[in-house]
């Protein structure tokens, strides 16, 4: 058994490793469509799967994002969160494995059938009935709320790629049913249907080992990091270890 400490960045680093291995994901960008939503950890699940077919040259993270939230010395909105959308590059499409560029989710969610895969990344994650939630602001649920025709109506693969640091404890419905009352301010929270891949399933996929969230914290710089043992054969420790001493060095994410 070892044991290490990641911190957000490094574990958005490892998700986006491993998401670019992702069957699902392969198998689309063969012969289909992969939709990356922007977010702060897509931006490195993009950087990853476009350096897997030679197109990152194109992409940078800065405002691959719609929200954001940020401390309270940063600028923001009443609820914590940053909505400037003026540098907003676009999503990430790839269509079997050409980068469509400059186009959103909602240019291309119609055109969507099984087998494609939409990456859409969430705020909160109940890690014991393997599901996840989405803040949602936008009158009309935003990217999510355009997803979930495809998804649940033609069986277009929603995949949600979150980092621990994200993780709740409570019933996701209920406090779902808390945040969307008509009385409440402030935004919504939307339950999804889909597949989360945390850092756990990250190590699991690349290395074979099996990991544990044991603890979390930390300062100057470690805030929201997890401390994970990692548990497998000898070859596969020696594998997850020589993954995470890849990303542990991430440098914190720039706003």
């Amino acid at each position: 058994m070892k044991q290490f400490v990641l911190t957000p960045a490094a574990g958005k680093r490892l998700i986006g490793k491993a998401i670019a291995k992702h069957a699902a994901v392969t198998k689309a960008l063969k012969n289909g469509t992969v939709v990356i939503v922007a977010g702060t950890t897509n931006g490195y699940v993009a950087q990853e799967i476009l350096k897997k077919i030679s197109q990152v040259k194109t992409f940078q993270r800065d405002h691959f994002y719609r929200g954001i939230i940020l401390p309270p010395h940063r600028p923001k909105t009443s609820t914590g969160r940053s909505y400037d959308e003026s540098k907003f590059p676009g999503d990430v499409v790839i269509t079997n494995g050409e980068l469509q560029k400059g186009k959103t989710i909602f240019d291309v969610v119609d055109d969507l059938r099984e087998g494609d895969v939409i990456l859409k990344g969430a705020n909160a994650v109940d890690l014991i009935h393997r599901k996840a939630a989405i803040l949602i602001a936008a009158p009309k649920a935003g990217t999510i709320g355009a997803a979930l025709p495809a998804v649940l109506g033609r069986r277009v693969q929603l995949i949600v790629p979150i980092g621990l640091e994200k993780r709740v404890h409570e019933n996701l419905d209920e406090l779902a049913a808390k945040m969307n009352a008509p009385d409440a301010q402030g935004p919504r929270l939307l339950p999804v249907p889909g597949e989360i891949f945390t850092e756990l399933d990250a190590i699991a996929l690349l290395s074979g080992a099996s990991a544990s969230l044991v603890a979390a914290g930390g300062v100057s710089g470690a805030e929201g990091s997890i401390w994970l043992i990692v548990n497998g054969k000898p070859a596969q420790e020696k594998a997850a270890e020589a993954l995470i001493k890849s990303v542990v060095n991430e440098p914190a994410f720039n706003f």
